[in-house]
């Protein structure tokens, strides 16, 4: 008789209690004023690009695209709380983060810059140029779908170095360094609430009666803001006259002119779709990293049609998980936090509030914490690997580093009347900027700092196999030009797709060796070195690669 069917004279165990799952908590609070500010500044960032940049007119704008991502907004934090509330009873417990969700902020650059402002300068059409972004947009959803079929298999496969060092590259570079930059235009403004941010969600030091750090961070650079003559009451009551109720209604017309035209956008929508699809890899491993562990095509399906679907209705700006989960959990967001967010940014965008809001608020006071969010997730991607694989973490940031630096001598050159072509290779080099080199590397960065991640993780291993087999795999992405190369065409970087060859017969040629037949020492993971004091962290339960420390406020 097995043990578990033996009579026993002691009493049958209890059946355990009912998860008990508020809807808010007190670090939801926190979370909330972050993510949404968050949200906020993106918003009206694509809000002041579509407006000035392509020229779409503001009433299209605030009564059209915006309405569109409102609805998006909500239906999509809505499924992701959905989600987090089914992990966290599956799992019996109440620490469980929802994923953050907004648009996509290199997409919003992406769109407007390579996609749309090209076609409005050649045709002065902003409809024209509308109804590509549309089509791009859509592409761009249908490929994540898909991805949501293989990109669980990649992410078996691939590295946690490799996706979080990738993560970390897009973090520091199109995260951080924009409101780096904004925060000094004005650092009597940005620098005192990026000390309110440090000090409320790296510590555990609270202000009196809890008061949600981001919203007192968010008032005081206002107020600073306003006190020193850096905002302007007029402007206010200017953009006040643009505030109405705006609907989202179909606009498939736009949508199928553009797909009428689809060729020319192939070349950025299927790499920005394979993009896409990798960057909510690294933040679903991000998050399982920080302890919860989510279903990865869930997430890609969801992102995928929540970008067919906002392009219907006339938003070219495709919604994804956001980058920062980490630091919403670090900061005691649960799952309500999510879904406030969404509901408040949405009810904004129906009601055409943010002309006037960018009017009202400081963009020095709300974009450190964007900073807050790079310095996390940067930290993260060291914190959550061995000791070794640090290496591979700072090679897969390297091809993203690229990326960014030719995306600002690209820009800085346009507005100079002149291109990188104009200027010529030798004038550039003699400058010091080996731009050819950092083009090529930058390609397709967030797939190639994936691929050398993945390589350089499996050397450092001693997987000498599997890193010629990573190779390979460089190799054909460069082939077709995934991957280091300008555009999507066969042989469209072959010398790369060459090196990487010869890189994985260097490491197949090592494989035969003795020594890399011995196995490798484990090499531990550093140690979580927690960002508030000791007695402020309470034991976890349940075995998870890293857990960061909870506030306080739970």
């Amino acid at each position: 008789m097995s043990l578990e069917t033996q009579p026993s004279d002691t009493a049958p165990a209890e059946e355990p209690a009912a998860l008990r799952l508020p809807w808010w908590t007190r670090g939801d609070t926190n979370a909330y004023f972050g993510l949404c500010f968050n949200v906020l500044v993106n918003v009206l960032t694509l809000t002041t690009l579509s407006i000035t940049v392509v020229n779409i007119s503001s009433k299209d704008v605030l009564g059209s695209v915006l309405p569109a991502l409102g609805v998006a907004l909500v239906l999509g934090n809505l499924y992701y709380v959905l989600l987090a509330r089914r992990l966290a009873r599956r799992e019996q417990r109440a620490t469980v983060t929802a994923l953050p969700y907004g648009p996509s902020v290199p997409h919003m650059f992406i769109v407007v810059f390579v996609v749309m402002l090209p076609i409005y300068l050649g045709s002065h059409d902003p409809l024209k140029a509308w109804s590509a972004g549309l089509a791009w947009a859509f592409l761009i959803g249908v490929i994540v779908m898909i991805g949501g079929f293989v990109g669980p298999y990649i992410r078996r496969i691939t590295p946690r170095a490799a996706m979080l060092g990738t993560l970390a590259g897009i973090s520091i570079t199109f995260i951080s360094m924009r409101p780096a930059a904004q925060m000094w235009e004005a650092a009597w403004i940005a620098l005192p609430v990026l000390a309110i941010i440090l000090i409320g969600f790296f510590t555990d030091v609270r202000l009196p009666g809890n008061v949600p750090v981001g919203l007192v961070a968010l008032l005081i650079g206002t107020a600073i803001g306003w006190i020193g003559g850096f905002m302007s009451v007029p402007d206010v009551s200017k953009a006040a006259h643009d505030i109405a109720i705006g609907l989202p209604t179909l606009h498939l017309h736009l949508l199928f002119t553009g797909l009428g035209n689809l060729s020319p956008l192939l070349a950025t929508a299927i790499p920005l779709g394979v993009y896409n699809f990798t960057e909510a890899m690294s933040n679903v491993e991000s998050a399982a990293a920080a302890g919860d562990n989510y279903n990865l095509r869930s997430v890609l399906l969801a992102d995928g049609l929540g970008a067919v679907v906002g392009s219907g209705f006339g938003s070219p700006f495709p919604p994804a998980v956001y980058i920062g989960h980490p630091g919403w959990k670090d900061a005691g967001g649960r799952t309500g936090y999510s879904l406030a967010s969404g509901v408040t940014i949405g009810v904004m965008c129906l009601l055409g509030l943010f002309g006037v809001l960018a009017t009202l608020l400081p963009i020095p006071a709300i974009v450190p914490i964007l900073l807050y969010i790079g310095l996390l997730i940067g930290a993260q991607a060291f914190q959550a690997v061995p000791k070794l694989h640090a290496v591979a973490v700072v090679a897969a940031l390297i091809p993203n580093l690229a990326e960014w630096a030719v995306g600002q001598i690209d820009n800085a050159l346009t507005a100079a009347g002149t291109t990188a072509d104009n200027v010529g290779d030798a004038a550039l080099g003699q400058a010091g900027v080996v731009y050819d080199g950092l083009k090529t590397l930058g390609s397709g960065g967030v797939l190639a700092g994936l691929v050398l991640g993945a390589v350089v993780t499996f050397i450092l291993d001693k997987r000498f196999v599997a890193a010629a087999t990573a190779c390979a795999a460089a190799a054909a992405l460069s082939w077709i030009g995934l991957i280091h190369a300008a555009q999507i065409a066969w042989a469209a970087a072959p010398k790369v797709a060459l090196g990487y060859l010869l890189c994985g017969l260097v490491c197949l040629a090592y494989s035969r060796l003795a020594g890399a037949r011995k196995p490798l020492a484990a090499v531990p993971a550093a140690p979580e070195r927690s960002t508030r004091p000791a007695e402020a962290t309470p034991a976890q339960p349940e075995p998870v690669a890293v857990e960061p420390a909870a506030t306080p406020l739970d």
